[in-house]
């Protein structure tokens, strides 16, 4: 997303994200690996904070949550008040990254890189700020390994991107983490109906 938000962007955007990514079947992919974040944790497009109330707090010695959609952030903080769970937020896109590198124990990405303009340098980002040994946890939506289900993918795609702020349906998990240098562990597979929308990655992944 980029330019002056629309009226959609700012009034429906943030309540239809929130709605979708918000459903049973997403929740669940969160709750595999939210729960593993600990020490000092980025989050890479919190969004609005539906990752907040699957966190540790025994676990988090910080949480720093980046999203360059301020429309968002409204919902984030009032969930962040209502768990009781602190959290910086900062309107921030992930291609750059102000902080310096090893700085965070563990990296957070969750339904993100669907929609960052430029995934390739994003996660080479998330590995740079990432200290020796720490992890990146993911869970994403991407590209089927089905022919039919990809094609159709291909079509949707552009009309999908208009309404749903940037999201891509044909993102290539595997191929984009291990070209950024991240040796991954994942599971995938569909996870709800249509199939277009719901081919997931989920897993933890190292510097390799």
């Amino acid at each position: 997303m980029t330019g002056t938000p629309s009226w959609y962007d700012r009034h429906v955007l943030p309540y239809l994200v929130d709605f979708a990514c918000g459903l049973s079947p997403v929740a669940r992919q969160r709750r595999k690996i939210v729960p593993l974040a600990t020490g000092r944790v980025l989050e890479i497009g919190i969004g609005t904070g539906l990752n907040l109330g699957f966190y540790d707090p025994g676990k988090v010695r910080q949480l720093v949550g980046i999203d360059p959609a301020s429309e968002m952030h409204a919902l984030a903080r009032r969930r962040s008040r209502r768990l009781g769970l602190p959290v910086e937020l900062l309107q921030l896109s992930a291609e750059a990254l102000p902080v310096p590198s090893g700085s965070f124990d563990t990296v957070v990405c969750t339904y993100t890189l669907c929609s960052v303009s430029d995934p390739q340098q994003a996660l080479r980002e998330m590995r740079r700020v990432l200290r020796p040994g720490g992890r990146l946890l993911f869970a994403e939506h991407g590209l089927a390994p089905d022919a039919r289900v990809a094609r159709r993918q291909a079509q949707l795609e552009p009309y999908w991107r208009r309404l749903a702020g940037g999201c891509h349906l044909t993102r290539d998990v595997p191929r984009l983490l291990a070209q950024a240098g991240f040796s991954a562990r994942m599971e995938s597979g569909y996870v709800a109906w249509p199939k277009m929308l719901t081919f997931n990655f989920v897993g933890q992944a190292t510097a390799a």
